[in-house]
């Protein structure tokens, strides 16, 4: 009898505790990051203002994920998936033991570290376990994922926990030199789980000659790109617009860098791609879902920033006469994961059984509503916060429930959906460009996050309120338009 894993593919063991390791060093040392640059530099911290932090902030998570472009294509092209994974982990690993040296150089060489190093891993892991499914196998990969999920929330809820408590309450280098350790185990893991994979993810998804010949326009492409993104950075550094030499200047040039490169690629693919009618189609889809994720990830990612920011300053953090630490708050979502992922999981087969379950557009819109629903709930605390009172932690625990199941119904159902829409060719590239909306998502929510300024009180209802608009404007276009997008589809969920 063939191994499984809970009823699946048993290679997806190795994936899964592949990701819950190196999600427990990424959102293990993510929760520090805002409270170690925003604290006094008494207290070991980096004395960095709110809109510097929150630039900073913004930038970091967004190249974490826009290197998930070049990450994917070095996988499809040149080394495969599985030792993109492999390098990319231990770039990582290296990263976080150089955050654990107390210098503000090395802080900043850390971070680039562990950016390039998940450019490498993110991507291609996600698509090494959709290869593990046939293409008959929708909803069943669809599971898969959310089983996979599991593992990445999973070290998303110890990550915050174990790393957060060594660092608020020993010292914040501490905490990253844990996170550090965490990705060596599951390097160590990957390395001796590897056989379950099989020969998935060992060569490039192309022949050498189609990489030539592609590799070649890309290039022009890539060139392209760099002297318009140039010129254009320029053009607004010489007339007073961006101010390049500054974390915000940077951050917002950075976000017209993603837009010139997203229209770029899919322009690129679309004129000189070689694809078909009908592929076309699937990629346009796939351009409005990345937007529409955009939006959602520049909602949800507050949660690093201004909810950590919120919990620290504002929440009533008191149990019984012990003050929680702050960083703990980030383990309320990835816990909530794990005990709805199941639940969605089998909800989605159960639905897809009866011919009842919902296209991915309508999934996509009931995650953005929820969002919308949770920003409201965070903007009744901002009140309570600007009456000068703490607000009760049912506030940021109730908005990261909604946020959760709005993850649910988005996250995992988009990471499989780019695997199926995907043309083969182009599979880690999508998901890639998955990845890059993420990022744009991202450094928008750092930029916003950089406007909440904990003396001004007054301003944080209106901050929290732009997102209530976003989600549920976004959401409602979204099932207006889905019986387009349904057609654009085809026969893929």
């Amino acid at each position: 009898m063939n191994k499984t894993f809970f009823g699946h593919p048993v290679g997806l063991s190795t994936l899964f505790f592949t990701e819950m390791w190196e999600r427990f060093s990424y959102y293990g040392m993510r929760a520090l990051l805002v409270l170690f640059m925003t604290t006094p530099l008494t207290e070991g911290g980096l004395a960095f203002s709110e809109e510097t932090t929150g630039a900073i902030y913004g930038l970091y998570t967004c190249f974490v994920y826009l290197l998930a472009l070049p990450g994917g294509w070095i996988a499809d092209r040149l080394i495969g998936a599985r030792k993109a994974i492999w390098y990319g982990g231990i770039v990582i690993m290296i990263g976080h033991f150089i955050l654990a040296i107390p210098n503000e150089i090395s802080f900043f060489v850390g971070l680039i570290f562990i950016v390039v190093g998940t450019g490498l891993l993110k991507p291609n892991v996600s698509a090494v376990v959709g290869d593990l499914y046939g293409p008959d196998e929708a909803a069943k990969r669809d599971a898969g994922f959310y089983i996979f999920y599991m593992g990445i929330n999973v070290g998303a809820v110890l990550g915050p926990l174990v790393c957060g408590y060594f660092a608020e309450n020993i010292n914040w280098h501490l905490g990253f030199a844990i996170a550090g350790i965490g990705m060596a185990l599951g390097l160590a893991q990957y390395r001796l789980m590897a056989n379950n994979l099989g020969k998935i993810g060992l060569k490039p998804n192309i022949q050498q000659d189609t990489a030539k010949f592609e590799s070649t326009g890309n290039s022009k492409l890539a060139g392209l790109i760099a002297i318009g993104t140039i010129g254009l950075l320029a053009l607004l550094q010489f007339t007073g617009n961006i101010d390049i030499f500054t974390a915000n200047g940077l951050a917002e040039a950075t976000i017209i860098l993603i837009c010139i490169i997203a229209l770029a690629y899919f322009g690129y693919v679309f004129i000189a791609g070689g694809l078909s009618a009908d592929e076309k189609k699937r990629v346009a889809v796939i351009f409005l879902l990345i937007i529409c994720a955009a939006v959602f990830w520049s909602g949800f990612e507050q949660h690093g920033s201004s909810f950590n920011l919120f919990a620290r300053d504002f929440t009533n953090r008191n149990i019984f006469g012990w003050e929680m630490p702050a960083s703990w708050f980030q383990s309320i979502n990835p816990f909530f994961l794990i005990t709805l992922a199941p639940v969605f999981g089998a909800m989605w087969i159960k639905l897809s059984a009866q011919n009842l379950n919902p296209r991915t557009p309508i999934k996509f819109a009931i995650g953005l509503i929820l969002v919308g629903i949770g920003f409201y709930l965070m903007v009744v605390a901002a009140g309570i916060a600007a009456e000068g009172l703490k607000a009760g932690a049912f506030f940021l625990i109730a908005a990261y429930f909604l946020h959760t199941c709005g993850e649910l119904c988005l996250s995992p159902v988009g990471l499989s959906t780019m695997t199926k829409l995907a043309p083969r060719r182009y599979t880690s590239q999508m998901m890639g460009m998955w990845f890059v909306g993420t990022a744009a998502g991202n450094l928008v929510a750092g930029l916003v996050a950089g406007r909440f300024d904990p003396e001004d009180l007054n301003q944080m209802p209106d901050l929290f309120m732009n997102f209530v608009y976003s989600g549920l404007g976004v959401g409602i276009l979204l099932i207006l338009i889905s019986p387009i997008l349904k057609k654009w589809m085809g026969d893929v969920q």
